[in-house]
């Protein structure tokens, strides 16, 4: 190679190398479990493109590794694992949650279920609450946190750690979010009419009627509740003592610059939103690799009737003996082969077309030719996934937001709901076999919902991490900020502007009367003097 071709082969490499003058420092507050899965492709999205990013994790993280190419980590100690870090909490929370499912539609139901979801964030957020004055009080980390210069953080807030050091810290603050302490993220920011926006927790679309919108009303104040006696109280002793009393936790959500929102509306239902923002749900949508060779030799196995894959996610995947048997009995009735990602005991019921596995390449084998449907418990990484690749779904909805999930894939006409509390094998078998009819509209309405997921004019990723640059590069989006969160809450409803308006009504009403009463009083005297 002559000089004029080396210097040309450097060049070339310099210009294809990201510049490390535009690089950030970011520093990263995530949440564990099935939220930092979403994170680490964010995460190494920004590596990418130069960025250095640190990861604040606890010494009880059970996701989120110490060492890795992307990230440089900061360990925090925590004597006691977070109730989402934990398989056995998870594992009990949901064997409550079933039992107490078995009676839905009673009031018993309704009281013992809050209850119990508020006992798990209760504890859940005091946790958080506890880290974070674990790191306050640790004088010398803090002081090397603010002395690195980072340029914002990036958090989940749906135990909102990360805004409380953000606030602390004086960055400017980038959500990836779809809830938080209070429920459904958009609540916290923009107007969320309670006649056509369904509240966490209620199971409804956004066509309710009167008797649906009167639950809606109430399923909304359960979260009203919470936040103000069970998910805000450990934060604000946070604030409280570190801040002063005129700050609070939902405040400084409000206040952050951007807010990546994993949603996108070919998922959820059309409601108000606000400038900053930016929708990114799907973003961890990519083109399927070629699966391992006894996995692919299994698929291929199946024939024409092609494959059905199950996974209950990363936290769930044992749900006990009875329902596990239910499944591998209606899955060995089944023409097609099955795929599932089981870790309990071997079901004795278990037929020669079923398939376990611990691990899946979940992405990988929903993209393949002969997959046919997809089983799931309805977190929404699973079904943004099915939505890329136009996979129809069958789901069996356990905690949290699960159920709101598949009521929304319900809607759109590419999903069928079993209730698990409720299931049989004859039940399993019919809803399985309408799935995978090709004479049903489940694949083709699919098809559909996928075309429009992808007809966009930027990748999901590329999008959130423009944005993540732009607050970098701007130090802040304070201009795309609402400033309702500001107002007090008579001020934000007009009440304030309403009140003047009555008494001056009223005003304007008393006066009138006033001088209707002297007007006639001066009548009945004229005419008086007259008749004298």
């Amino acid at each position: 190679m002559n000089s004029y071709s080396a210097v040309a082969f450097l060049l070339l490499i310099s210009v294809s190398l990201p510049s490390s003058g535009d690089s950030g420092k970011v520093l990263v507050f995530p949440v564990d479990g099935s939220h930092w899965l979403n994170m680490k492709i964010l995460l190494e999205a920004l590596h990418s493109q130069g960025h250095q990013i640190t990861v604040l994790r606890t010494s009880t993280s059970w996701y989120i590794p110490e060492s890795s190419p992307h990230y440089t980590s900061i360990t925090i100690p925590q004597e006691q694992p977070q109730i989402i870090e934990s398989h056995a909490s998870m594992t009990l929370y949901l064997k409550i949650s079933l039992e107490i499912r078995q009676h839905q539609g009673s009031l018993w139901a309704f009281s013992e279920y809050y209850r119990n979801f508020f006992l798990v964030m209760g504890k859940s957020q005091q946790s958080v609450a506890n880290l974070v004055v674990t790191m306050f009080e640790n004088k010398t980390l803090m002081r090397e946190l603010e002395e690195t210069g980072y340029d914002l953080v990036l958090t989940d807030p749906a135990f909102p750690g990360g805004v409380l050091v953000a606030h602390y810290l004086k960055l400017p603050l980038v959500l990836n979010v779809r809830l938080i302490f209070t429920g459904e993220a958009h609540f916290a920011i923009a107007p969320s009419p309670l006649s056509y926006v369904p509240a966490l927790f209620s199971y409804y679309s956004d066509k309710m009627d009167f008797f649906q919108r009167v639950s809606n009303v109430i399923y909304h104040g359960m979260l009203v509740y919470m936040y103000h006696f069970v998910s805000n109280p450990p934060y604000q002793a946070v604030c409280d003592r570190y801040f002063g009393r005129n700050v609070n936790t939902l405040s400084l959500i409000q206040e952050a610059d951007i807010w990546l929102l994993r949603a996108d509306f070919t998922f959820e239902f059309p409601r108000p939103t606000m400038p900053n923002v930016v929708y990114i749900g799907g973003f961890q949508g990519k083109p399927s690799k070629p699966l391992p060779s006894d996995l692919e030799d299994f698929v291929q196995s199946s024939g024409e009737h092609g494959v059905i894959v199950m996974t209950m996610g990363t936290l769930l995947s044992d749900l006990g003996p009875e329902v596990t048997e239910t499944f591998a009995s209606a899955f060995a009735s089944l023409p097609q082969k099955i795929l599932w990602r089981h870790l309990g005991k071997r079901p004795t019921t278990l037929g020669n077309n079923t398939m376990l596995v611990e691990w899946l390449p979940q992405n990988d084998i929903l993209g393949h030719p002969k997959t046919r449907a997809f089983v799931t418990h309805g977190g929404t990484n699973g079904l943004y996934e099915a939505i890329y690749h136009a996979v129809p779904v069958l789901g069996i909805p356990l905690i949290f937001d699960q159920y709101d999930n598949m009521v929304r894939m319900k809607a759109r006409g590419v999903a069928e709901i079993v209730e698990v509390t409720k299931m049989d094998v004859e039940t399993l078998i019919r809803a399985l076999n309408n799935i995978v009819d090709p004479e049903k509209p489940y694949k083709q309405n699919m098809i559909r919902l996928s075309q429009l997921h992808h007809d966009k004019p930027i990748k999901a990723i590329d999008n959130a991490v423009f944005w993540i640059e732009y607050v970098m590069r701007h130090k802040g989006a304070a201009h795309l900020r609402t400033g309702s969160y500001k107002l007090p809450w008579y001020a934000y409803y007009c009440l304030d502007v309403m009140a003047v308006f009555v008494a001056f009504t009223l005003l304007i009403i008393g006066f009138i009367w006033v001088f209707c009463r002297c007007l006639i009083r001066f009548l009945k005297r004229a005419k008086k003097s007259k008749l004298e």
